[in-house]
Formats: structure tokens, sequence, C-alpha cells
């Protein structure tokens, strides 16, 4: 019989800040190479196609359900972009202090949240 120890499950980790940061970088990280490239992909195409083909991208990306792609894309890039600061400078080896952690943890994802909203008010309100 093996007496290996076993990998803890889920459950007996106490979910925190950092955890909900560290999966929210995956997945704002795929959400961009996936939605993100669709978009760049069909924006270009557009371009390339004429002006009808263009404007309709713009119909479609100006509807609320394109706003709300594009709102979404934007809130991605900041979080992505605030965790992955966040690991950097876990990487070099500095705020694994528990407070700290989770500071910078609560920290990224509103400064994220502040980064989209200055970013969207300033598109919108030029």
């Amino acid at each position: 019989m093996n007496q290996r120890p076993l990998s803890p499950h889920l459950q007996v980790w106490r979910w925190g800040p950092h955890m909900l940061v560290s999966i929210l970088h995956r997945i704002t990280g795929d959400g961009m190479a996936l939605v993100g490239l669709a978009v760049l992909v069909w924006w270009l195409g557009a371009l390339a196609s004429g002006p009808e083909a263009y404007a309709a991208f713009q119909a479609v990306m100006g509807s609320p359900v394109g706003m709300v792609v594009l709102v979404g894309l934007s809130w991605a890039f900041f979080t992505h972009f605030m965790s992955g600061l966040r690991h950097f400078v876990l990487d070099i080896g500095a705020g694994y202090e528990l407070g700290i952690n989770r500071f910078w943890s609560i920290a990224s994802l509103l400064i994220a949240l502040g980064l989209t909203a200055a970013f969207w008010a300033a598109v919108l309100l030029r």
C-alpha cells in the first residue's frame, strides 16, 4: 500500500484575494487571446474590405453588446496588466509577506477597475 501523502484538496486551502488575482490573470489572458484576437481580425478584415464592411463593424461595436465586449476587453487588459506587475514583483522575491500580498492583491483589482473607468471616461467624454 502506498503511504505517500496526497495533495491537499481545494477545500483545505483558505481562499484569499491572491488566489482570485491569480485565477483572473489566467482568465483575462485567455480572454484577450481569444476574444481580443477575434475582434482584431474582424477589425482588420473590415478595414481591408471597404467602407460598407467597416460601417458594419462600427455598428456592431457601437451597439450595447459591442460596448460590453470592448469594455470587457479593456477591463481584461488592465486586470492582466496589474496582475502581471504584481507577479513581477513577486518574481524578484518581494511582497510575499501575508499582509503585503493581500494588500497588493486587492489593490491590483481596484486599480484595474479605476484604470478601466478612466480609460472609458477619456474615450467617451472627449
